[in-house]
């Protein structure tokens, strides 16, 4: 039976020994030959089954695209939440997490750059992936702004402002779109441009400055 559209939580949660292989086959040929060339029959091919059998673990060549990328985004996810999760002071752990974020990103973009372009065109058309991707996101920003807030380490005066500033403040690093543009700028340059909006970060929300 297929499994519905639009259901890479599910199978985040249930994923089956031919799923994985499947989604290594896919992210090794992504990564070799960028969407366009990737095909379900040269997938089926690589992992010993017929076509018809891929269908049966995702509906389409789009959706095991999608999982490849999705399988990006949860590993991202959990390197975040493990910063947010430690035993340091909150504005140790902004600092952290919005510089994690953005070499992550940026080593997407050096090391595979279709998955990249891949990512990029889901965060454009705001795909469901998507859209989980950024609540997650927001949710362990939120996590160590309250912390902050509750050990005296932030004092805002509005929670929400303070929230979707960072998202704000912090965007040319770690939204994916922005990072395309910056692309042959040099890391240095980039490392530097991303310590100075960190500073301003903690700096409005230790001083009530939002």
């Amino acid at each position: 039976m297929k499994r519905p559209r639009g259901s890479l939580s599910r199978f985040q949660d249930t994923a089956t020994p031919a799923d994985s292989r499947l989604l290594a086959i896919a992210d090794d040929q992504l990564k070799r030959l960028g969407p366009k060339q990737v095909t379900v029959v040269a997938i089926a091919d690589a992992a010993g089954m017929t076509h018809a059998n891929v269908y049966r673990y995702f509906p389409s060549k789009a959706a095991l695209i999608d999982a490849v990328a999705g399988q990006w985004l949860k590993a991202l996810e959990t390197r975040i939440a493990d910063i947010a999760d430690a035993p340091d002071p909150a504005d140790d752990k902004m600092e952290r997490l919005i510089q994690a974020w953005s070499q992550t990103h940026r080593d997407l973009l050096t090391q595979n750059r279709h998955l990249f372009d891949v990512y990029c065109t889901a965060t454009e058309t705001s795909r469901a992936l998507i859209r989980k991707h950024r609540t997650r996101m927001r949710q362990l920003i939120e996590r160590v702004i309250d912390e902050g807030i509750a050990t005296g380490k932030f004092e805002p005066r509005d929670r929400e402002k303070a929230l979707a500033y960072v998202s704000d403040a912090a965007y040319r690093f770690i939204n994916p779109l922005a990072i395309r543009l910056d692309a042959e700028v040099p890391r240095d340059v980039l490392d530097l441009r991303l310590a100075i909006t960190v500073r301003v970060i903690l700096r409005a929300l230790a001083d009530g400055i939002i």
